[in-house]
């Protein structure tokens, strides 16, 4: 039996085109998600949306402590929405299910409020500067003493 020797594999051309491409899609990987936390930093602001189209925006630590700022959405059904320092919520709406109403307040980064009826979503993006948090999401495990 005539046994060949190993077969030597060297790179190509094309075996640098593709590292090449993985690099740099690697890196614009790594841009984009770069901007997308910078984006995501900043004061806490609620979005407000009837069918998709955007009613106020309202950066929530703009509102004085104590204060309170209401107004009225009219859609399919009406909806009242609260806004405080760092916080909103549905107070009151004409949709039978009343879930947006049962939400109750939020205050934190990616929380958000949807009335289906009315076709109405209340959205936090930034970051909560109360300074009343942690910052923890999730405690796993107990202290031992």
């Amino acid at each position: 039996m005539n046994m060949k020797s190993s077969v030597k594999l060297r790179p190509c051309l094309w075996d640098g085109i593709v590292a090449a491409a993985v690099a740099a899609l690697a890196v614009l990987l790594a841009v984009i998600l770069a901007q997308q936390a910078g984006t995501a930093s900043g004061a806490l602001t609620c979005t407000v949306t009837l069918n998709g189209k955007v009613l106020k925006s309202v950066v929530l630590s703009t509102i004085a402590e104590g204060k309170q700022e209401t107004f009225t959405v009219r859609g399919r059904k009406t909806a009242v929405i609260q806004m405080e320092h760092n916080r909103v919520r549905v107070k009151s709406s004409t949709c039978p299910t009343q879930d947006c109403v049962h939400t109750g307040w939020i205050s934190k980064p990616g929380q958000s409020i949807v009335c289906p009826p009315n076709r109405l979503v209340i959205t936090l993006s930034g970051s909560a500067s109360s300074g009343s948090g942690s910052g923890v999401d999730v405690v796993l495990g107990q202290k031992q003493q």
